[in-house]
Formats: C-alpha cells, sequence, structure tokens
C-alpha cells in the first residue's frame, strides 16, 4: 500500500488522470444501462424498417436532410424539435428509428422521444455516415 501512495504522489498527475478516467467510465456504462431506447446498426435498421413497419425520423438540418436521405425518412430538425413533434405522436407505439449524421445528436432526440412516452425507440449507430458507408440506398431531394 505505500507503494501506491508512494507512486501517487510522485506522479500525481498520472494518478488524477487514471481517477478521471475511471470516473468517466463509470458513469458511461451507468448511463447506458439506464438508457430506454436502443442502438441498431444500419443494416438491422432496415430489417426493423421491413419487418415492423418502423418510422424513420431524421434529424438534421433541412439542408443536410437534401442532401441524402433514407427513403421516407421524416425530417424533424434537432433544432425545431420539441415544437415538431406533435407531427409524430400518433406513431408512439410504433418503432421510431432516430438518425442524424454520425449518431451523436440523434442521442439527444431518442432521450426526447421516450419523455415524451414513445416506447419503442431506435438509434441508428453511425448515422447516415455508416448508412452510406453500409452502401444503403438515400434519397436526394432536389427542393
Amino acid at each position: 500500500m505505500d507503494r501506491y501512495i508512494e507512486f501517487a504522489t510522485n506522479h500525481w498527475m498520472l494518478f488524477v488522470a487514471l481517477i478521471a478516467i475511471t470516473f468517466f467510465l463509470i458513469q458511461d456504462i451507468i448511463e447506458s444501462a439506464l438508457q430506454k431506447f436502443e442502438a441498431l446498426s444500419p443494416s438491422l435498421a432496415v430489417a426493423k424498417m421491413n419487418q415492423e413497419d418502423a418510422i424513420v425520423i431524421d434529424i438534421r438540418e433541412e439542408h443536410e436532410y437534401r442532401k441524402g436521405h433514407i427513403v421516407d425518412a421524416i425530417n424533424l430538425p434537432l433544432s425545431k424539435f420539441d415544437e415538431n413533434i406533435k407531427k409524430i405522436s400518433k406513431h408512439k407505439n410504433s418503432p421510431v428509428i432516430v438518425v442524424c449524421q454520425t449518431g451523436t445528436r440523434s442521442i439527444t432526440a431518442c432521450k426526447k422521444l421516450v419523455k415524451e412516452g414513445f416506447e419503442k425507440v431506435y438509434n441508428i449507430t453511425g448515422g447516415m455516415q455508416s448508412w452510406e458507408d453500409n452502401k444503403l440506398p438515400i434519397k436526394v431531394s432536389k427542393k
């Protein structure tokens, strides 16, 4: 035990970094265990769309959406998400798949959907970037 204390006092910056990393890892594990939505790969999302008639919500901004989106996806930009969430309230019992560009912004939308009472919420891991990397079909809007 004395050697650990000696190490911690001699290399305090490494010790503080170890404590910080441990804290963030534990926080991430707890948060992922408590989240009420699931993460799906693009191929599993396609299966979910085909088997369970899931709706797709694209939360990217309109200019990003027009460059290419999943066919039949509903564009509800995250910046206007709270005011537009009522447009999809009839789908509370249906599977809802949320996508953004990289899979990070969509987590915020997933949390809001769960809070609003949506029962089956899914996030596409990697977002549209992963969707396109897997060579899955996209639709380009002209307007």
